[in-house]
């Protein structure tokens, strides 16, 4: 013991730490070469992530990213050119677009070149045809204007109307959803798996759902947080469902609330709730049959009634 004492003070102190950076340096780099080694469990996770993302058609192959690249490489150039995929504009058009399922950049350009392109395209023919029909100019110009105007709204309302049907098919696909994933939790899956799980068995019967839930379970592996994964989730699908499903998981995750526990409660309250739709809209059928029975039921019902009668005083009158 003396004499490693008489070493280590012979060696003095600066040798001593140049000493112990050199092995803390050496540990690093074994460590990033047992990372990079196929067949450990880092590269093996990363490798795993790789081929669910793939599975879930979540990317596109180096050859499908070339031919869209290459097809779309004027768009693309007149957009950046009019930097219309910069702003607050196009971070509120990407989300809305995210919403009806197209979440890639690619997504976006073809949105705001159609936005660009419509009018002209549209003014143009319609000034084409009305021009060989030799109308006035003011007629020729309050067309143009009208079909362009037309055109520029097109695309969002086109949009907004992909959302809302999306959005239909969702609430209705969720409580059947929540039963899967209660299976899952009692079944002993995480909610990874179970959301992995219910997004391959939803690929059969509503493969947008079978996507966002897959992207889920694929976020909740690689974000930093487990909430952004859920919170994502909820902006893509902007529906009262899936927003309470997110504030319950995010709960769930926070408070270590049993998770089968929680999604049963879910499911039987998403359930109560469309049977209360399903009373409020029979509630509601008499006041709205009200109008088409007196158009179009009662006149039928006066001419069976009193046209035998009025018959027999047009022959008496005769």
């Amino acid at each position: 013991m003396s004499g490693l004492v008489e070493i280590m003070i012979a060696l003095g102190g600066d040798t001593l730490m140049s000493a112990f950076l050199m092995l803390i340096l050496l540990g690093a780099m074994v460590a990033a070469y047992c990372a990079a080694v196929p067949g450990n469990a880092l590269s093996a996770r990363l490798a795993g992530l790789k081929e669910r993302v793939k599975g879930n058609g979540l990317v596109q192959t180096k050859k499908e990213r070339f031919k869209l690249d290459f097809s779309m490489a004027t768009l693309k150039r007149l957009v950046e050119k009019l930097k219309l995929t910069r702003g607050t504009e196009a971070e509120t058009t990407a989300g809305l677009l995210a919403k009806a399922g197209y979440r890639s950049r690619e997504a976006l350009i073809v949105y705001m070149g159609l936005r660009v392109l419509l009018p002209v395209i549209f003014t143009t023919l319609v000034f084409i045809i009305v021009a060989s029909m030799h109308l006035a100019m003011m007629q020729l110009a309050l067309t143009g204007a009208s079909i362009a105007v037309v055109a520029t709204y097109l695309p969002p309302m086109v949009l907004k109307r992909m959302i809302s049907a999306r959005n239909k098919r969702f609430t209705r696909a969720l409580p059947d959803v929540l039963d899967l994933l209660v299976i899952c939790a009692e079944g002993g899956l995480s909610l990874d798996g179970a959301l992995s799980r219910v997004s391959k068995e939803f690929r059969r019967f509503l493969p947008e759902m079978g996507d966002e839930l897959g992207l889920t379970a694929i976020e909740l592996g690689f974000l930093p947080t487990r909430r952004d994964a859920l919170m994502n989730l909820g902006k893509r699908v902007d529906i009262p469902g899936i927003r309470t499903l997110v504030q319950t998981l995010v709960q769930t995750e926070r408070y270590g609330t049993p998770l089968a526990q929680a999604l049963r409660t879910l499911s039987v309250e998403l359930r109560d709730e469309r049977m209360l739709r399903a009373e409020e809209k029979a509630a509601r059928l008499p006041a709205t049959m009200t109008v088409p029975m007196i158009v179009f039921i009662l006149p039928a019902v006066f001419i069976v009634l009193i046209g035998p009668a009025m018959i027999q005083v047009f022959k008496a009158f005769k």
